[in-house]
């Protein structure tokens, strides 16, 4: 098994754990954006979100929630910044969420990326549209 963070939730590589529940572990990252930036992973080894199962996206996302709530008052934080990297930017190929404590004038600055424009609402609309039509239907 050479996941990291496989390792990490059976306990071969230590972590410092802030979140331990049955389906969700949670840690401090060790290259955090600021100090208290929580990852959360499912315990099952899951590469990215969509291959999340259903069953367990509320599961998570309690927990990111959950989490988000804790670093404002346990850390003194005005709010939080929670992300998730499919693939690009993933540093290690397992679903984790992160959860980072934000201040108001601490330097994060948006997103991490260029922003660009569409040139038209037109243009827009067209990418609405391929995007909903790639869309999986909701579940019942």
């Amino acid at each position: 098994m050479d996941c990291l963070f496989c390792q990490i939730i059976d306990g071969s590589v230590p972590a410092t754990v802030v979140v331990d529940e049955p389906f969700v572990l949670g840690f401090l990252d060790t290259r955090p954006v600021f100090k208290g930036h929580v990852l959360l992973v499912p315990r099952i080894h899951v590469d990215t979100f969509p291959d999340l199962p259903a069953e367990l996206l509320p599961v998570l996302m309690g927990a990111a929630q959950r989490t988000a709530s804790a670093v404002v008052a346990g850390l003194g934080a005005q709010g939080s910044f929670v992300a998730v990297n499919n693939v690009v930017s993933q540093s290690v190929p397992h679903l984790h969420v992160h959860v980072v404590p934000r201040t108001k004038g601490d330097g994060l600055r948006g997103f991490f990326w260029p922003r660009t424009k569409y040139a038209s609402d037109e243009e827009a609309q067209e990418y609405a549209g391929r995007v909903a039509a790639a869309l999986a239907p909701a579940p019942r």
